[in-house]
């Protein structure tokens, strides 16, 4: 009987511990492999020599990733010579955001010169494991001894309309910060854009 009550009371304690969701800043993040703009399918494990990953949850059609096209293409030149791979991945179903078609990727990757990939989370499998929730929602991955150290979670800088008036670059001095060998002054930001298109269920 006492057995049984120990049981009882674990089982119960299980389902009521929340579900974790998503990554935290710290966790060991897993690689995965999506369809990129080019019809390759993509790794980070493909980035041998990468540090580190700049990780940013994105889209064709929300206002707010409108916003950061250029800004995105100029991080990745600023940071991939330093070790940093900056990945995107759309995460939105087209069954619910039609502009956010894999064609539609394939376009705009084109029109706005990325030259890094752009990513087609079909299955949303990819979101769902981060716990990204908005576009952009950026996740600064820090290579440390093969494993992928989740450093920072949230926004690219702090102004939305106006880059010229962003007084915090949150990816760039998280990045400084792991190139330096230091902790990340600022591991945590709110990520501001619109929400994840999730599949109609």
């Amino acid at each position: 009987m006492k057995i049984l009550s120990i049981l009882f009371l674990s089982v119960l304690m299980l389902a009521l511990t929340p579900e974790k969701n998503g990554y935290d800043i710290g966790d060991t993040a897993t690689d995965f492999k999506l369809k990129n703009v080019d019809g390759k399918m993509v790794s980070l494990a493909d980035f041998k020599s990468a540090k580190g990953f700049v990780v940013i949850f994105d889209c064709n059609t929300c206002p707010v990733s409108k916003a950061y096209n250029t800004r995105i293409v100029a991080l990745s030149k600023k940071l991939s010579p330093l070790g940093f791979q900056v990945v995107l991945i759309n995460p939105n179903s087209p069954e619910v955001s039609s502009g956010d078609s894999y064609e539609e990727m394939v376009s705009l990757a084109k029109k706005k010169g990325y030259d890094f990939p752009y990513l087609y989370d079909e299955s949303q499998e990819v979101v769902k494991r981060f716990g990204a929730t908005n576009t952009p929602h950026v996740f600064v991955l820090n290579k440390n001894s093969n494993e992928l150290k989740v450093s920072y979670i949230g926004a690219i800088d702090d102004n939305t309309r106006d880059a010229s008036k962003a007084s915090h670059h949150y990816v760039e001095e998280a990045v400084n910060d792991l190139l330096a060998g230091k902790p990340v002054a600022t591991p945590k930001t709110k990520a501001i854009g619109c929400s994840v298109k999730m599949k109609n269920s």
